[in-house]
């Protein structure tokens, strides 16, 4: 599916469906999940849907939370940063760290998504995402054993990981699937011009920390948001 800027960049959210539990994507995206859902079901895996398509608006919220200190920021190993103690680029590097400037999210394309198994939760335990769940031993480990052998055999339905690996910018994140094919071409088109663009024109308060992300803007782009694309090299779709 073509995408408009606009819906490139999560403003318009006409290019998305409802599918289960509430979760949105593109209807093409939403067939190639529910076969692999249902590969996984054989398997033993209820293979669930923590988030899917996210909205610009609701990228600006939880950025701008962090960016002010309204929400938590947290290091590598999960401990809490103390904003007062980080310059604002300190700051601002913590927070790319695990979450997109808004315009950037993969989510906002209806093509990505955060995966987990529901049956190796237990009873009252919910979802946090973080790295020591989909570590060796962790809760979902054995899902993500399961994935990695379907994408080496190319039997993922066109699902590949894009933060497969640590390449210094943003957290390596095993939960996070992209349906390949159509977000390679997305991502082609995602450039710091139509990013900056877009800030400068939204209304008061706008985004936090503008002035120091607009001058460093094509680093934090090269760093932050463009992954490459030999994590799909493999892409059976």
């Amino acid at each position: 599916m073509d995408l408009s800027d606009a819906q490139l960049l999560g403003i318009d959210d006409s290019h998305v469906v409802a599918f289960a539990g509430g979760a949105r994507l593109q209807a093409e995206v939403a067939d190639a999940f529910a076969r692999l859902r249902s590969d996984a079901r054989a398997a033993g895996f209820d293979l669930a849907i923590a988030s899917a398509f996210r909205s610009f608006e609701r990228q600006l919220a939880i950025f701008n939370g962090k960016a002010r200190g309204e929400r938590s920021v947290h290091d590598d190993a999960g401990c809490v940063l103390d904003k007062n103690s980080c310059s604002d680029a300190q700051w601002l590097a913590a927070i790319l760290r695990f979450s997109a400037l808004p315009g950037t999210s993969r989510h906002h394309w209806g093509t990505d998504l955060d995966v987990y198994d529901q049956n190796a939760l237990r009873d009252g335990e919910q979802v946090q995402l973080t790295p020591q769940e989909v570590a060796p031993g962790g809760v979902f480990d054995e899902l993500h054993r399961w994935l990695d052998e379907r994408m080496a055999a190319g039997q993922s339905h066109g699902f590949f990981r894009p933060y497969n690996i640590d390449r210094g910018g943003v957290a390596c994140e095993r939960w996070h699937l992209s349906y390949a094919t159509p977000s390679l071409a997305y991502a082609r088109r995602l450039n710091p011009a139509l990013l900056i663009d877009t800030y400068r024109a939204l209304p008061a308060p706008g985004l936090a920390l503008l002035e120091c992300i607009a001058p460093m803007l094509e680093d934090i782009f090269t760093r932050y948001v463009a992954v490459g694309e030999a994590w799909a090299a493999a892409s059976d779709n």
